[in-house]
Parts: structure tokens; C-alpha cells; sequence
């Protein structure tokens, strides 16, 4: 909490499960300490104290999402933002990218993590973002804009 209040540089990992040309989205728990009821990527979390940062993304996913994926990691993006809150974020992310059949993964999403979860292509998603901005986690926004630089394999990087 202090590297979100004070916007100090640190560690994180963000997520991307795809199906195809689309992605699984989540949307965050009202109750979440920062852009609580926001769309957003797969997942994200900060890595515990010396974890490893695919061991991070491989156990947040299943606390958030209650599924197990192959995750690779993709590239690294820095950046640097205000939230809600009066909090920061000024993250390193390491992105990891997995791939599931939606028609045939099972999610069991934690309700303190995620309210929702839908797939959606990232036309849909920028033509949302255009109308909807707030709608959207700043973190992902960011994602979007800076797409080539997550280093994810799909038809969605073909579309940009």
C-alpha cells in the first residue's frame, strides 16, 4: 500500500488468457482497495517478497479466477498512473500470456477478487473505451494504447 500511495516503481505481473482473437476480462470487486467495479485484464498481482513472477501469475490467476493456465511470459511494460483512491500505480509489469477454450474453461471467480468476467476482441474493447473510459481500469487503458509492447501472440495483435 505504501508503493501505491507514495507512486514508488515496483514489481508486478499482469495477465492475459485468450481464446482466439478474444480476451478474459474481469471485472473487479466494488470492494477492491483501488478501481473497484473497473474492467480489466485477466488478472494482475504483485509477486510476494523473493516468489517468482510466473509462480506469482500462476497462483493469482487461481485465487482469482479458480482455473489454471500455461502462462508464458510475453514482454515488459513500465508505467505509471493515478488510480482511484488517491492511490498510484507506478508498476515494472512483466505481461504473461495463456490460452483457454471458452467454451470449455470453468471459472470459479473469488467474489472478493471479481464481480464478472466476459470475453471480448480488442476492436470491441477500444470502441467500448472510446465510449465508456471510466469503465475500464487506467492500468488496462494503458495496456491497450501500448498494445505492441505486451508481446502477446494472437489474431489481436494482427488487428492493431
Amino acid at each position: 500500500m505504501k508503493a501505491h500511495s507514495q507512486g514508488t516503481l515496483h514489481l508486478a505481473v499482469s495477465i492475459f488468457v485468450l481464446c482466439g482473437s478474444e480476451m478474459l476480462l474481469q471485472r473487479r470487486a466494488v470492494s477492491k482497495y483501488h478501481c473497484g467495479g473497473q474492467w480489466a485484464n485477466t488478472c494482475c498481482t504483485h509477486p510476494y517478497w523473493g516468489e517468482r513472477l510466473k509462480h506469482a501469475a500462476e497462483r493469482r490467476i487461481f485465487e482469482e479466477l479458480g482455473f489454471r493456465s500455461h502462462l508464458f511470459s510475453t514482454g515488459v511494460l513500465t508505467y505509471a498512473t493515478p488510480v482511484t483512491q488517491g492511490l498510484f500505480e507506478h508498476e515494472r509489469v512483466q505481461v504473461f500470456q495463456g490460452w483457454a477454450d471458452k467454451e470449455q474453461l470453468r471459472l470459479m471467480p473469488n467474489p472478493d477478487e471479481v464481480m464478472e468476467t466476459r470475453w471480448a476482441s480488442l476492436a470491441e474493447l477500444r470502441e467500448d473505451i472510446d465510449a465508456r473510459p471510466q469503465s475500464y481500469a487506467p492500468w488496462f487503458r494503458i495496456y491497450l494504447k501500448r498494445w505492441s509492447e505486451l508481446g502477446l501472440r494472437t489474431t489481436l495483435h494482427e488487428a492493431v
